[in-house]
């Protein structure tokens, strides 16, 4: 082969390489901080020497959790805990790949730790490291209690967060008689806790079994028997404690004493039920006309009751507000403070009111024909007003400041004007080469 001579060599750059470590842990399955690891997976990993001189087998060990799974130099190397049909062992000339079967499959949500001490043929490159993962959540979420909140809302809580999969995945059975069935129309989670609403009333103080089957844990897991019933007892309403309204009590003791069956004592409690039911109803009247704790549907018709007379589309709470103040607008009303406050109440806006003044005859100044303005009688223009306010207006506010001024105002003055701020003036200017002298040239300051 002939030499080839270079006339010259250039070196323009230079890259130092550093060394790569040897041997390599690579291709773990599962991997480093990995979860949800799914339960009996095997453990595999690979050992690689990027040199020449390959691993060395017999000095590599690895233990899970501990225990020694797999020691090249025993016998046999992979350990009967984990020496399950998946379990093999694999060496080429740069890599030693172990694949570990555990025979009992580690628990749910544990932490497996994996040691690995390597070293290449020759020794010298000693390997020492540590890894985790973690294994799926496989345990079933548990009952621990429940609890009527309401006469038709029961709470059940769970020892872990859950997800509602069905809303009548609920079923309630009673343990005592008489008792009113009842059925689940919805339910909403909340972390450990889910509430579930239902058709109607509950027995007061009768025992009541739910079975719940409608929710998951976060990992999809469902509830299983034993751990998911719970038993509690029928929402009973607050009553006065001097009250005393037993059925039972108010009839002749002959008829009590007559009573061997027990059918009489039966009956009396079905009514007894739908009598507690109707004064817990009764009881809560108050409620309705209180304005901090009335219903929403009930807000129009306290506002009905107090002569409502704006027709402004409110919310809840803005309806509440006018309830509490709607009696003291009438008292205010026919007074400019009166209106001020209406409007500073719907609108938010400060207004003022003004004495109307009007552009008139100014006689030896005006002339007939050119700026003669017919004014207001006196009569007019002592009971005529405007109101300023200090903002530009939308189209609705417009119309909502005049209906309140008009309501709000004395009956026998005059609401003349609104008066808002004008828009500043906008000038078209001269543009150079473009506009036409003349024609398009305004002069301003």
């Amino acid at each position: 082969m002939p030499d080839l001579q270079l006339p010259a060599l250039y070196v323009d750059d230079v890259v130092a390489l550093q060394g790569v470590a040897r041997p390599v842990l690579v291709n773990r399955d599962p991997g480093p901080d990995e979860k949800g690891v799914p339960i009996g997976w095997p453990v595999a990993l690979e050992i690689v020497d990027p040199g020449p001189a390959g691993v060395d087998r017999a000095a590599t060990r690895v233990w899970l959790n501990g225990e020694l799974a797999f020691g090249g130099a025993a016998i046999p190397e992979v350990q009967p805990p984990f020496s399950g049909p998946a379990a093999s062992v694999t060496q080429t000339t740069d890599t030693l790949r172990i694949v570990l079967d555990p025979v009992v499959p580690f628990g749910s949500q544990a932490d497996v730790s994996v040691r690995v001490i390597t070293d290449v043929a020759g020794g010298g490159h000693p390997l020492d490291e540590t890894y985790t993962f973690t294994v799926d959540d496989r345990t079933a979420p548990q009952v621990v209690a429940a609890q009527a909140i309401g006469q038709r809302a029961v709470r059940v809580a769970l020892d872990e967060p859950i997800i509602v999969t069905s809303g009548s995945g609920f079923a309630f059975a009673p343990l005592d008689a008489p008792a009113v069935p009842v059925s689940p129309v919805g339910a909403a989670a909340g972390g450990t806790l889910v509430t579930v609403q239902l058709d109607t009333e509950m027995t007061p103080g009768v025992r009541y079994r739910v079975t719940v089957t409608g929710v998951t844990d976060l990992s999809g897991n469902p509830p299983l028997p034993p751990h998911d019933a719970a038993v509690f007892a029928g929402f009973r309403p607050q009553r006065p404690r001097a009250r005393r309204f037993d059925l039972w009590s108010m009839l002749p003791r002959h008829n009590r004493r007559a009573d061997d069956t027990g059918d009489l004592w039966r009956f009396i409690a079905c009514l007894q039920e739908i009598t507690d039911l109707l004064l817990a109803e009764v009881d809560r009247f108050p409620d309705l006309f209180d304005l901090e704790r009335a219903p929403a549907p009930f807000l129009d018709l306290i506002l009905q009751d107090l002569g409502n007379p704006f027709s402004f589309a409110l919310d809840e709470l803005s309806r509440r507000r006018l309830a509490s103040v709607l009696v003291e607008m009438y008292r205010q009303k026919g007074t400019a403070p009166g209106i001020r406050n209406a409007v500073r109440f719907f609108l938010g806006l400060e207004i003022a009111i003004l004495a109307f003044t009007a552009d008139t005859l100014v006689l030896g100044e005006s002339e007939l024909g050119i700026d003669w303005i017919l004014g207001p009688s006196d009569r007019f223009a002592r009971y005529a007003f405007n109101v300023l306010v200090a903002v530009s207006l939308s189209e609705p506010q417009r119309r909502h400041l005049r209906a309140i001024v008009e309501y709000m105002k004395p009956a026998h003055t005059h609401f003349v004007d609104l008066i808002e701020p004008t828009p500043p003036q906008t000038y078209d200017h001269w543009e150079l080469g473009i506009s036409e002298l003349g024609p398009e040239s305004t002069l301003h300051s």
